[in-house]
């Protein structure tokens, strides 16, 4: 099974990338599957118009996903930026991609309902790179979350098209999502996603984290009456964290009353701070290793021998060699 994935450098890692792709990328390592991991700095391109900003990040999901404990040695991580092919492959892929396909996306259709006056040509093919991202290493699997399915869908769409026009040549991906957290519900009830604002931190500062945790929306009610169990955001984050003892434990104080939502946080926060207490302190230590570079050129490597593979035979079937 080749698995195909890639985590766009937009700023720090949040509780809902870790749940939602982070923590199954690395557990899909030790399966016995042939994983490749970019860090989708092409993607960044369409809103972080920063040059110092976009290192930062590119930077800073390299050191999360290590510190997490991402195995360069099991993996091929690298930059997407690093393998050329994926721009190359997206062109060509871009003359064969209708059209209305692309309208139909649900995060261009969106961008143009909000009326946003960043969109360019950029979001709108953004499908189109992510099917080259997929194809040229013709992954049989894509972790995603619920919200990301349709993209996987539409290379598959893609894919069928140049299959059709120019004679079988790529793999059709599956979708691959983890259901019991395909939407990671953010701190004020909407999905967790920087652009809202709404994040709980993996890495930042502990005063950070304890602020937007304590900031979590909540029912409103009485400190004596016992709380609500359902869609309740406390309970299903610390579900993620915690062994169904301490779950089980966490619930009967719900609904004995007289707990409070201010002490089910700080239990939240303690659980947080505890499952990632390890990977924050592995993280200190890479900031200030020398060896990221050559860990990231080794994964590109690799991956540009794969890619250039494939760009070989698209050449062939398209008459370009």
């Amino acid at each position: 099974m080749r698995i195909v994935s890639g985590i766009k450098p937009t700023g720090r890692p949040h509780l809902g990338n870790y749940l939602g792709a982070m923590r199954e990328h690395i557990a899909l390592q030790n399966e016995g599957h042939e994983c490749l991991y970019f860090v989708a700095d092409y993607h960044a391109l369409t809103t972080v118009r920063n040059a110092a900003e976009l290192k930062e990040y590119r930077r800073g999901v390299c050191l999360d996903y290590l510190a997490l404990g991402l195995d360069p040695n099991k993996v091929t991580f690298f930059f997407q930026s690093d393998v050329p092919q994926h721009a190359e492959l997206a062109w060509i892929l871009n003359c064969v991609a209708p059209h209305g396909l692309l309208e139909r996306a649900h995060a261009w259709k969106d961008a143009v309902a909000k009326g946003n006056r960043e969109m360019n040509v950029g979001l709108f093919t953004y499908p189109v790179l992510m099917a080259a991202d997929i194809l040229i290493y013709n992954a049989n699997q894509v972790p995603v979350g619920q919200d990301q399915k349709q993209h996987v869908e539409i290379a598959r769409d893609i894919a069928e098209k140049f299959n059709h026009l120019f004679g079988e040549t790529f793999v059709l991906p599956e979708p691959r999502i983890e259901k019991a957290v395909a939407t990671i519900v953010g701190t004020d009830g909407q999905k967790m996603s920087k652009s809202y604002g709404n994040t709980i931190s993996i890495f930042d500062d502990e005063a950070v984290i304890k602020k937007q945790i304590m900031g979590i929306k909540t029912a409103s009610i009485d400190l004596k009456d016992p709380m609500p169990l359902e869609n309740d955001l406390i309970l299903s984050l610390y579900e993620q964290f915690s062994s169904s003892q301490e779950l089980e434990a966490l619930k009967a104080n719900y609904q004995a009353g007289g707990f409070g939502y201010g002490k089910a946080k700080q239990a939240l926060l303690e659980k947080v701070l505890s499952f990632f207490a390890e990977a924050r302190a592995r993280r200190k230590t890479l900031e200030t290793s020398t060896k990221l570079d050559q860990i990231m050129e080794m994964g590109a490597q690799k991956a540009r021998t794969l890619a250039e593979s494939t760009m070989q035979l698209v050449y062939q079937k398209t008459g370009l060699n």
